[in-house]
């Protein structure tokens, strides 16, 4: 797979059927390997390794309904009072981050009301933190480390 702009973790990979999968530690199972999983497992051990997040407090793809239609977000962070704390949208690392991508996470953003937002392709990251009372966000150089 393709080097990520992200420190070097440590995976676990298995291959079955002609099909590599990696282990998620978070879903606590391995997955099939795609480009946008690898930008995604790097993330989570991004969230636990280098900014401190508590692996229970993180979940991954899991399903949200918006205007009655099915979406599914890549990762969040909570609050330990169950409060969504960071929304991450992942896209393969051959994406290019645009309107359309920070659209689509905004979107997940109005359902989902995380303080802190994150956009990847592996290669580029964009931060920003929610100013509700503004109704405006504020573009970071990172992530916060986890201190709640």
């Amino acid at each position: 797979m393709q080097k990520l702009n992200f420190p070097t973790f440590n995976f676990r990979f298995k291959n079955s059927e002609n099909k590599v999968s990696i282990f998620d530690e978070v879903r606590k199972k391995f997955v099939i390997l795609t480009p946008e999983e690898w930008v995604r497992q790097h993330v989570v051990h991004y969230l636990i390794v280098e900014k401190k997040y508590p692996k229970a407090l993180i979940n991954v793809e899991k399903q949200i309904i918006q205007n009655g239609i099915t979406k599914r977000y890549d990762v969040v962070a909570f609050k330990p009072d169950g409060s969504i704390y960071l929304l991450i949208e992942c896209k393969a690392p051959e994406i290019k981050l645009n309107q359309t991508t920070f659209d689509q996470l905004a979107r997940y953003n109005l359902i989902l009301n995380a303080t802190y937002l994150m956009v990847t392709n592996g290669l580029n990251h964009y931060f920003c933190e929610i100013d509700f009372e503004q109704s405006k966000y504020n573009f970071l150089r990172d992530l916060p480390e986890f201190n709640l």
